[in-house]
C-alpha cells in the first residue's frame, strides 16, 4: 500500500509541477535546479542508508525503509506545490 501511495503521490507533484516548468521563466529555472538536486541528494541519502545498514537487513526491510525515505521527499515537494 505505501508504494502504491509514493506512485500517487509522485503522479501528483509531477502534475503540481509540469505548469511551472513550462512556463519557461526564471522561477521554472529554479524549480528545475531544485529538482534535480533533490533526487541526486535523495539517491546519495538512500545509498548511504544502505551501506550502513540503516534500511535493515532482509528484502522486506528494505523495501519499506525505501518507500518510506522517498515519500519523506515527495510528501515535502507535494504540500510545497500545492501552496503556491
Amino acid at each position: 500500500m505505501d508504494s502504491w501511495r509514493l506512485g500517487m503521490e509522485a503522479w501528483t507533484v509531477i502534475g503540481l509541477r509540469m505548469p511551472r516548468l513550462l512556463a519557461g521563466n526564471p522561477a521554472a529555472f529554479a524549480e528545475a535546479q531544485l529538482m534535480v538536486g533533490e533526487k541526486i541528494e535523495a539517491a546519495a541519502a538512500l545509498q548511504w542508508m544502505a551501506m550502513t545498514g540503516a534500511l535493515g537487513f532482509t528484502p522486506g526491510e528494505a523495501m519499506r525503509a525505501s518507500v518510506a525515505h522517498y515519500r519523506k521527499g515527495v510528501g515535502k515537494n507535494r504540500r510545497r506545490l500545492a501552496r503556491r
